[in-house]
């Protein structure tokens, strides 16, 4: 009888977008792969889990929610569907799906492998949500098999917060598929393009980015700032009066990342959300484009500061306009060298088969157990 493995995560992209490999991989070594998340603006399930060959179950959830009554009944749902399905292991990814998912698999005794893909606003606020979250981590993962984290800093806050766990490995973030992300030609049309790809929201930088746009490209007309990504937070009427006065060019929620990414100079992300490791960042170095981003954990970690692009100081739109400054100054050769920079440094150390085969060597050790 093949082996169940359930994955849990809060949307299409989670799951597909960043663990598409990793399930291809289990499904082509025989194991039955169940994915859980919301159908939502990343994509809808039922579809894509029949092209991977696995199976789909809808949970919904608010990913920002924090109604104790909706979270408790979120948990009971992952005990529903958990014990319904009866997998032999679980993998999850984001907070709301470690923690819930990981108590849920406490109570049944089933293995579990939960994945940090960042703090999460819940222990990054020094707030009474701090408190609750780590309270629920301490739970969820007490009992898990592996723990895996995208970055250093966030195993050493879990480790100073007291949450204790059997062992952990840390992953060089979810990692980025290099035969979809190969490097693209640098452009050389006489434009210069600063790309914002990500959710849009506070968190990712986004009034920075904004802020950087409206002085330099009053300065430097032949710079145009494009801005790629769902509006996670009310930024829409912002975004349209800026794009009203040639500011910049919004164009939504893209799939076709390699379009933009072509077309980009550079890709800037002044993000201080407590990200794992941005996949974004992962996707823009490997496309060989310099990256101008914070120097923060799961920011700086993609980037080489002055070689494959630059830092900035997180909430800092003037430090952000130096440093695009600085960027400006660059000849075409070095903008060119500083992406090839890049992709070399993802080559090295972010290849996502680092991060399937870590997985598989963990679930296959879980399952020699079992049998």
């Amino acid at each position: 009888m093949k082996k169940k493995i359930l994955m849990l995560g809060n949307s299409h992209l989670v799951i597909f977008g960043f663990r598409g490999e990793l399930i291809e991989r289990l499904v082509k070594e025989g194991y039955e792969v169940i994915v859980a998340f919301p159908n939502g603006p990343f994509g809808e399930g039922k579809e894509t889990s029949w092209k991977y060959g696995c199976r789909f179950v809808e949970i919904p959830m608010n990913r920002w929610g924090k109604n104790p009554i909706e979270e408790f009944l979120l948990l009971n749902k992952y005990k529903k569907i958990i014990k319904a399905i009866s997998p032999d292991i679980v993998l999850s990814y984001t907070v709301k799906c470690d923690i819930y998912g990981g108590i849920a698999c406490g109570h049944l005794g089933i293995p579990y492998i939960p994945n940090i893909t960042g703090l999460g606003k819940g222990l990054a606020e020094g707030s009474w949500t701090k408190i609750i979250t780590t309270a629920l981590y301490k739970k969820a993962i007490k009992n898990a098999q592996c723990v895996f984290f995208q970055n250093s800093q966030d195993k050493k806050f879990f480790e100073m917060s007291g949450i204790k766990f059997n062992r952990s490995k840390i992953l060089p973030g979810s990692g980025v598929n290099l035969e979809k992300f190969k490097a693209l030609p640098y452009p050389n049309d006489g434009k210069v393009v600063f790309t914002y790809m990500a959710r849009v929201m506070k968190a990712k930088g986004i009034d920075q980015f904004l802020d950087a746009a409206k002085t330099i490209k009053a300065e430097s007309p032949n710079t145009e700032f494009q801005i790629c990504g769902y509006c996670e937070e009310d930024y829409k009427g912002i975004i349209d009066e800026a794009a009203a006065i040639g500011v910049v060019t919004y164009h939504g929620l893209v799939t076709d990342v390699e379009k933009y990414e072509m077309m980009s100079s550079c890709v800037v992300l002044p993000s201080f959300h407590p990200e794992g490791v941005s996949n974004v960042l992962l996707e823009a170095a490997a496309s060989a484009r310099p990256i101008i981003t914070t120097n923060r954990p799961g920011c700086r970690d993609a980037v080489d500061d002055g070689i494959s692009g630059f830092l900035v100081k997180e909430r800092d739109s003037e430090d952000l306009i130096d440093k695009i400054r600085k960027f400006l100054s660059l000849t075409v050769e070095e903008r060119t060298q500083m992406g090839l920079a890049g992709r070399q440094k993802m080559e090295k150390w972010f290849d996502r088969q680092i991060v399937v085969d870590a997985y598989m060597n963990e679930i296959s050790g879980i399952v020699s157990d079992i049998n």
